[in-house]
């Protein structure tokens, strides 16, 4: 939820400008935005909005370059009310953004969304502003309340060359980025477009972050589990051509320390990655299996004898060797230690023994194969094997 006062008994951000920056990955003329009431308990009142880029160019601050900020309609209207469970995109706007470049995305909400109820992104790793009034063409939000969280925008589109397509990414906190630096897009996601975007042969690649902190395959957490977001969160996105799914260490982790509970939650998990691939391959879209990554020694999820560690060793042999998945990221041999497998390397470890560093999370991306991402036919039985 927002920060006091921008929440009340029974509404949210009424009378307040909300500022956001994002990040883009790749370049265009032409960008749309989405608007998300996915998880508000009442319908989302948007006044106006406007985009521009952000001061210096960089993401989590509150003032604009002087000039850039261009109003953004919907159907040809700056308002819109986007219905409880629905999402909006707005009309196409003339605005060329480059790779990897961040936009700064101004809401303004005059009546504001009377629930307590709403969609936000508790791990955005990103600052935002808030600002009593209507402040949407400010250039500066002097005063603002500073926040690390997004809320209401769930995407920005491009209007790209037809080669470009999308990779999405699928995952938990350790794809969201916890340990990652706040502001700096240093996620593996962030550190695998920028890879991707230093060599032409890739450089049309966006990559699509759909991790949410908390989150699990199985049972909701912080969020939808996986088996119930993939429609909204993966098939629907626009130019999907790829899926890598890096998640299940929360099912483990949270499943009762027993032989029986951890036998059925990896039992479970690797249906529930066949249910995945079977639904993405309907869609044409090629998916990646990423080996769990090590948790030894973390005080909630490691158990004195092991059985979780058995667990994840049970998933990750079914992912390197089932040959399910179209093709295998091991990120547990990138992140273990070479010394003890079943612990972070501890030059990756934030010291909860669970979540990974800047430097973590680049070993990840680098762990990534390139080729993964060559634009190639799909075979004639694709979908049905």
């Amino acid at each position: 939820m927002p920060p006091p006062p921008f929440t009340q008994d029974d509404v949210v951000l009424k009378d307040a400008t909300l500022r956001q920056t994002i990040r883009v990955a790749v370049g265009g003329r032409n960008i749309r935005l989405r608007f998300s009431n996915a998880f508000g308990g009442a319908d989302l009142p948007i006044t106006r909005v406007s985009v521009a880029l952000p001061d210096g160019g960089q993401a989590g601050v509150d003032s604009i370059q002087p000039g850039t900020s261009r109003p953004v309609t919907f159907n040809g209207k700056p308002s819109v009310v986007i219905p409880v469970g629905a999402q909006m995109v707005t009309d196409p706007l003339n605005f060329p953004v480059a790779p990897r470049s961040i936009l700064t995305v101004t809401l303004y909400l005059a009546e504001g969304q009377a629930s307590t109820d709403i969609t936000s992104h508790p791990g955005s790793r990103t600052t935002s502003y808030l600002l009593a009034g209507d402040h949407v063409e400010d250039t500066e939000l002097p005063g603002a309340t500073g926040t690390d969280h997004w809320y209401f925008l769930s995407g920005i589109e491009t209007w790209a060359k037809p080669s470009t397509a999308a990779a999405v990414m699928l995952g938990d906190s350790l794809t969201d980025g916890r340990g990652s630096t706040t502001n700096m897009n240093d996620r593996w996601p962030d550190r695998l477009l920028d890879r991707l975007q230093s060599h032409p042969a890739t450089s049309d690649i966006a990559i699509v972050n759909q991790a949410a902190g908390g989150n699990r395959v199985l049972n909701d957490g912080l969020g939808p589990n996986v088996l119930a977001r993939l429609d909204r969160d993966v098939l629907a996105q626009s130019g999907v051509k790829w899926l890598v799914v890096f998640e299940g260490v929360n099912d483990i982790g949270t499943a009762e320390a027993t032989p029986a509970a951890q036998k059925e939650v990896a039992d479970r998990l690797i249906a529930a990655y066949e249910q995945i691939i079977v639904r993405a391959h309907a869609q044409g879209i090629r998916v990646y299996g990423a080996t769990l990554t090590p948790f030894g020694g973390n005080t909630m999820y490691d158990d004195e004898n092991g059985y979780r560690e058995e667990a994840r060793q049970t998933v990750n042999d079914w992912i390197r060797s089932s040959r399910r998945f179209d093709a295998v990221i091991d990120f547990d041999r990138a992140a273990r230690d070479p010394a003890e497998p079943r612990r972070l390397n501890p030059a990756f470890d934030t010291g909860d023994h669970l979540h990974l560093n800047p430097a973590g999370y680049k070993a990840l991306a680098d762990a990534v194969p390139a080729r993964l991402f060559q634009h190639r036919p799909l075979p004639p039985t694709f979908g049905f094997r």
